[in-house]
């Protein structure tokens, strides 16, 4: 899962960073509107935590920007003006959460996951495709019944396929999405090839009806095994 922080206190924001790294989230941070602007058209994000109060502009405009263009980033504002119009303008503007300052971060912890939870298998736990089941919250993984073992990386692979089954996912795109947007400073893809081969021998060995297959010249697809791209 991918996660970008917009924050203008820098305490504050790496505070947060370290504390969902810890999670095992893909962190990405930004600290003005400008920058998370250009971040926000550049790459794509599981959830956004967005302060309203930021250098260059406001976060609800960020917000706007984001509904706009059709996104379905998921979006918690984070900010100390507990107004209520602010409240209410955001959650009307498409904003899943709003955390007022101060918070915990084990409510933040938490608030990103039930948004996380909704907002990609509608309220339930556990995501379906054939005969493998995911957890996200949890972690696990089972092919008809029976775990399956598998690296964090390999779990965030299948994740993000299992969450667009039958969409051609590019390359460059499940590498950000995965590894963070420092993957496009890579030479070449390696790193993914290698992680896809692993997943795709493991999910073959515990007898999957699913396959993420390699489609020519675009990247990769979920697919049933029955099925033809």
């Amino acid at each position: 899962m991918k996660l970008l922080i917009v924050e203008d206190d820098p305490s504050l924001l790496e505070l947060m960073r370290r504390a969902l790294a810890e999670e095992k989230y893909v962190v990405e941070t930004a600290s003005d509107f400008a920058g998370a602007d250009a971040k926000i058209a550049g790459y794509t994000y599981d959830c956004i935590l967005l302060d309203i109060m930021l250098p260059g502009g406001s976060g609800l405009r960020l917000l706007d920007h984001i509904k706009e263009q059709g996104r379905r980033e998921n979006v918690i504002i984070i900010s100390a003006r507990d107004s209520l119009d602010d409240k209410v303008y955001g959650l009307e503007h498409g904003a899943d959460d709003y955390l007022p300052k101060p918070f915990h971060i084990a409510e933040l912890k938490a608030r990103i996951r039930s948004v996380l939870r909704r907002g990609r298998t509608g309220g339930n736990l556990s995501i379906e495709y054939g005969n493998v089941s995911i957890q996200p919250d949890s972690g696990c993984v089972e092919v008809a019944g029976t775990p399956v073992q598998l690296l964090k990386k390999e779990f965030d692979i299948l994740l993000y396929f299992m969450q667009r089954p039958g969409h051609i996912v590019e390359k460059s795109v499940l590498a950000e999405s995965v590894w963070g947007d420092h993957a496009d400073q890579a030479d070449d893809y390696h790193f993914v090839y290698a992680q896809m081969k692993n997943l795709r021998r493991k999910l073959e060995a515990a007898g999957a009806d699913i396959e993420i297959k390699a489609v020519y010249g675009f990247g990769y697809k979920l697919v049933k095994l029955q099925q033809e791209l």
